[in-house]
């Protein structure tokens, strides 16, 4: 029996041609038009439905945009979903998704560096390759994955490392999980532990700012946060720390909002007990911070915000951030 395979098309440089007054490309391609460019197609054993979501660059997505999009996926009745969308914040948009998505359809993500009109254009190979992964068995009960360059990542921890490369995405804490190989999805991990939240379909997306620690701040910019947002995530240096400037204004947003702890780094965790000084992990989690583990700063914003969206408790939140942030597949 052929797997049936739902693609939302979103936009992004995937689906974009040079604008009718010249220029620079613009999202315009719909759905059908991306698959009628991807060969192969005829030699997969799926069905295919395109719907075209939204033309939009990456950039304008938003978090209702995805709120929609993931009303519309559990709606849907697929053996699998690929989502096309721009690469700008594919590694935020596919962790909201993941968080979102309670069941076992597979969701793959995945778009393109260079837009159609290029030489060596790679749309058509990722969602190629986006479809088989869909469709395979294996990809069932592993939430949202992003697919690029014949690797499958993990929504929870896939970086987009590189402005122009098309080999941009990478998995820096535990590499990716697997890989196409002739066709198949070869998985390199059983599926792991999943965090999930359930919205309440009128509940209003809450404000979470994202601040990065820096030399010589003097942490102004902490204040101006106060009463703009409802939560914060400090991408603080190395493995958790921040100037002294910052500890009275992170100190008194700790006692009216969360406030958690990531690294700016890339990859690795924060810690929590190794370093004592003012401004160090240590003294920040006592002042009331939470530490965000393995999550990268725009992973914990993600995640915050849909935690503080859903009225998540004080307690909820450390707790699911802590299992978050923890090392799974």
């Amino acid at each position: 029996m052929s797997a049936r395979i739902a693609l939302f098309s979103l936009g992004g440089t995937i689906a974009m041609t040079p604008g009718a007054q010249g220029g620079g490309v613009q999202p315009t391609l719909t759905g059908e038009q991306l698959l009628a460019g991807v060969p192969g197609l005829a030699d997969l054993d799926v069905e295919i439905e395109a719907r075209d979501f939204r033309r939009l660059p990456g950039a304008s997505l938003s978090f209702d945009d995805l709120r929609s999009l993931a009303n519309a996926i559990g709606d849907c009745d697929a053996d699998g979903v690929v989502i096309t969308q721009g690469t700008d914040t594919i590694e935020e948009t596919a962790y909201l998704l993941d968080l979102l998505h309670t069941g076992r359809t597979p969701l793959v993500v995945t778009g393109a560096m260079r837009n159609p009109t290029m030489a060596g254009a790679d749309g058509p190979a990722n969602v190629l390759a986006a479809i088989e992964v869909a469709a395979d068995p294996a990809a069932h009960g592993r939430g949202c994955l992003v697919v690029f360059a014949d690797e499958i990542h993990a929504a929870c921890r896939v970086r987009k490392t590189h402005s122009t490369s098309v080999a941009t995405f990478a998995s820096p804490n535990g590499g990716a999980l697997g890989h196409l190989v002739e066709g198949r999805a070869r998985f390199l991990s059983a599926p792991g532990e999943r965090v999930t939240v359930r919205l309440a379909p009128e509940a209003g997306f809450r404000r979470v700012a994202l601040v990065t620690a820096t030399l010589g701040d003097d942490g102004e910019i902490l204040r101006a946060v106060a009463d703009r947002a409802d939560g914060l995530v400090v991408a603080a240096m190395g493995v958790g720390h921040v100037p002294e400037s910052y500890l009275d204004a992170l100190t008194e947003l700790a006692g009216r909002m969360p406030v958690l702890l990531a690294s700016r780094t890339g990859a690795g965790s924060v810690l929590s007990r190794t370093y004592g000084y003012p401004g160090s992990e240590s003294d920040l989690l006592a002042r009331g911070l939470t530490g965000a583990g393995f999550l990268h700063p725009y992973k914990a914003r993600i995640l915050l915000t849909v935690l503080l969206t859903a009225g998540a408790s004080w307690d909820e939140i450390v707790e699911t951030v802590s299992r978050a942030g923890a090392v799974r597949a």
